[in-house]
């Protein structure tokens, strides 16, 4: 008995050492324990990134083949350098110092001496490779852009480096990963995912065959194709009217929050970043911190929103109950602050609610923004109930996108004014200019956009989104497929949205009619200032337009902002207009309008804080 039990105890024993080895051997490991072995060698398969398309299937980014040149510094040889430096098209100091880098980074690993060799570099080069022990060259793809624009939207890939290796295991040196846009935030998705073939070498550095077999290798996983929600000629053509103007616009589908257009000018060629010229285009357009084409104004630039403000304050003293669209408050041409008297430009007299948003009566806002407050007892429950209903719109805060950056604009609170003037210290005088959307309130164009969005829906809207489809597949993500509502009952929005109507049929807008479709839209004019010489001066107002159309059933919600663009209906009208009828008609009638954007430009507007002269603004030329 007592032998059986000590053969059983051994053999549990023997079978316990097997299978605890067998799983070392074969279970047990990381990519980073078997490259710990000097005598295997990985050699990595990069699958294509991705394909970007449009909302309707149109190609916006494929790739291109591209080659790299690799070193293995601890096999590398004596070589002629020279011969080889002018076969890379590198001179010797550089081609000494990427040698040198490559070692602190590591003997062993595979580094990028030079990135994205052309064709005819690779054809040249290949045949001779034999000759340099320790380089070889390895084949990846590139990003090939079918369009010049939308470069904000999509962004641009680069080579990872020591801080993403850091954070990020998955990565190896000369890699490339998203830096902006879409090619950032949907990285995991677009970039698949590498394969990996490890090779063993025998004592004299020689390759013998795959380690284990090849049992440990993977294949590499294609990047997966995505749609977007941007209209490849929408897109298009809205930079083609931003030419020699500096804003943002940000077009939106009410119904989804799908982003129709989302441009930003000046802009570039996404193209310029592709390729050996990326890191010496880049610096060039980075440096230019005068027009800033790397900055993504339809989601950074936060600016006061102007009197398309004037909809949210008509909207909250509705709920609030504080007016009826009958409601009349006279206009003296502007409006008191104390012995200060503020401008209107609408033509003085009685104006209702209807008046005050199509001709975009100062005073009757600033009336309608006091009786808001004056509804509470304290000036703080007022600010209280202000910005609960301002924030339901999606203002001053992060909308939730899926871009990597932005702004979340302003929306003032009590604490905000209690550190300006005192606790208990203010009342609603002292910020009546947030009555016409000047004041301490910021928003950027997509957030002036959204709002819009939610007015054309009587109340809701959806979170704008830029990602449509996986894979052929719809997104149903909860996040952008279920509705935002507004503190607003939808009862509330019908006298505001006929406001918005007449804006264009007999108010501020009425010269912009698109034939055949009923637009909403509110103009907007925002003061700016900049400091010259240490002192705060004036400059050309800044143009804002938001508009939705058609009125009863909305395809489209836009925002429009024109750096020194003068009035609303001037430049951000323009081309609002232009806009919404290329998205609904496909094709433009109103010619003239649309030969005045293309050629118009504001750069003599920008050059004035730069030409060292006196200057005016505001100039009523055309």
């Amino acid at each position: 008995m007592r032998k059986i039990l000590l053969s059983l105890i051994i053999v549990v024993i023997a079978i316990t050492f097997l299978g605890r080895l067998s799983y070392l051997q074969i279970f047990s490991f990381s990519a980073e324990q078997v490259l710990e072995d000097p005598a295997i060698k990985a050699i990595y398969d990069y699958p294509e990134r991705g394909y970007i398309y449009d909302r309707n299937g149109h190609l916006l980014v494929g790739n291109d083949p591209a080659y790299d040149v690799m070193v293995i510094p601890r096999e590398v040889q004596p070589l002629d350098t020279l011969e080889f430096c002018g076969l890379l098209g590198i001179d010797k100091e550089k081609f000494v110092e990427k040698l040198r880098r490559a070692r602190v980074y590591s003997p062993r690993l595979p580094s990028v001496l030079v990135p994205q060799l052309s064709k005819q570099d690779y054809a040249k080069l290949q045949e001779k490779m034999r000759k340099y022990k320790g380089f070889y060259i390895q084949k990846r793809s590139l990003r090939y852009y079918d369009t010049p624009s939308a470069a904000n939207v999509l962004g641009y890939i680069s080579e990872v480096n020591e801080g993403d290796l850091a954070v990020n295991k998955y990565y190896v040196q000369g890699e490339l990963k998203g830096r902006t846009g879409v090619e950032r935030y949907y990285e995991d998705l677009l970039r698949g995912r590498k394969g990996v073939q490890y090779i063993q070498k025998d004592r004299f550095n020689r390759d013998i065959g795959p380690y284990k077999n090849g049992t440990i290798d993977t294949l590499p996983e294609q990047g997966k194709q995505i749609s977007i929600t941007i209209d490849k000629a929408l897109q298009e053509y809205g930079e083609l009217l931003m030419n020699g103007k500096r804003g943002g616009i940000v077009a939106i589908e009410p119904a989804t929050g799908e982003i129709l257009s989302m441009i930003s000018g000046p802009t570039y060629d996404p193209a310029l970043l592709v390729g050996r010229e990326r890191s010496k285009n880049y610096t060039k357009l980075y440096n230019d911190t005068i027009a800033n084409p790397t900055w993504d104004r339809s989601i950074h630039a936060q600016q006061p929103p102007g009197s398309p403000f004037k909809t949210l304050n008509a909207l909250i003293a509705l709920q609030e109950g504080v007016l009826d669209e009958n409601t009349t408050i006279q206009c003296y041409h502007g409006f008191y602050v104390g012995k200060k008297k503020r401008g209107c430009h609408c033509g003085g007299g009685l104006r209702s609610l209807n008046k005050g948003i199509s001709q975009s009566c100062n005073a009757y806002f600033a009336g309608a923004f006091r009786k808001i407050y004056e509804k509470f007892e304290t000036t703080d429950e007022g600010m209280d109930v202000w910005e609960k209903h301002m924030k339901s719109f999606g203002l001053g805060d992060y909308l939730g996108y899926d871009l990597p950056f932005g702004q979340k604009g302003r929306i003032p609170n009590k604490e905000y004014y209690d550190k300006w003037y005192g606790d208990n210290r203010w009342s609603s005088s002292y910020i009546i200019s947030n009555a016409i959307g000047q004041g301490e309130i910021l928003a950027t164009p997509v957030q002036l956009a959204n709002m819009t969005a939610a007015i054309a829906n009587r109340g809701h809207y959806f979170t704008p989104h830029i990602l449509k489809k996986i894979e052929g597949k719809d997104i149903t993500e909860p996040k952008f497929t279920e509705a935002k509502h507004t503190t607003i009952d939808p009862k509330h929005f019908e006298p505001v949205v006929q406001g918005m109507a007449d804006v264009y049929v007999s108010g501020t807008a009425r010269w912009l009619q698109i034939p055949g479709i009923e637009v909403a839209g509110k103009t907007g004019t925002a003061e700016n200032f900049t400091k010259i010489d240490g002192v705060r001066t004036q400059l050309t107002d800044h143009s804002v337009f938001v508009a939705f159309a058609p009125v009863d059933n909305p395809k489209i919600a836009i925002a429009v902002y024109i750096e020194n663009g003068y009035f609303g209906s001037r430049y951000a009208g323009h081309i609002a207009t232009l806009m919404i009828e290329k998205y609904l008609k496909g094709e433009i009638t109103l010619k003239t309008l649309e030969k005045r954007m293309l050629e118009k430009t504001l750069e003599a507007e920008y050059a004035k804080p730069y030409s060292g002269e006196e200057f005016k603004i505001n100039e009523r030329v055309w």
